[in-house]
């Protein structure tokens, strides 16, 4: 699984594009098959989005640590006309898709960013009865601002 920042739009002698301190995502497209692809834009003020290959610890740490990772893709499926959130266990097995997105770190005055992020995901299905699913994407910067909810396009289960 691979994380890629892509096109980010960094202002240079413009006047200074103001956008938030949380973090603004907009869902673009997810690809499925045998794997899958998602791409999402974001937009963030004080441009601190990512974590460092090094952030590792506390709030950090890997395991224990609720901000490990900062991107998070919360599985649903539509179960007797319903979305239904189901809780990915790791004890049995079941991988969260959970991300950890490289840091950005803007150059000159505007520390504003705005890119995309495109996320590289498994070939991971649950087997259920059900066979119609979606995500719900929430990105979280460095200072913990929780960007808005964003929901992808349903898709059947190949």
């Amino acid at each position: 699984m691979t994380v890629i920042l892509a096109s980010l739009a960094l202002a240079g002698c413009l006047d200074p594009i103001q956008y938030p301190d949380e973090p603004v995502i907009s869902f673009i497209s997810l690809e499925t098959g045998q794997t899958g692809t998602l791409t999402i834009g974001f937009t963030d003020g004080d441009g601190n989005i990512g974590l460092a290959q090094g952030d590792t610890l506390a709030p950090f740490c890997p395991d224990t640590c609720e901000f490990y990772y900062n991107l998070f893709l919360e599985y649903y499926e539509l179960q007797n006309g319903e979305w239904t959130h189901i809780p990915l266990d790791p004890e049995l097995g079941q991988v969260p898709f959970y991300y950890r997105v490289p840091e950005v770190t803007p150059t000159g005055q505007n520390q504003s960013l705005n890119g995309e992020i495109e996320i590289d995901m498994p070939a991971y299905f649950l087997i259920t009865d059900f066979d119609t699913c979606r995500f719900e994407i929430k990105l979280v910067d460095r200072s913990f601002n929780e960007s808005n909810i964003e929901l992808t396009n349903s898709f059947v289960k190949p």
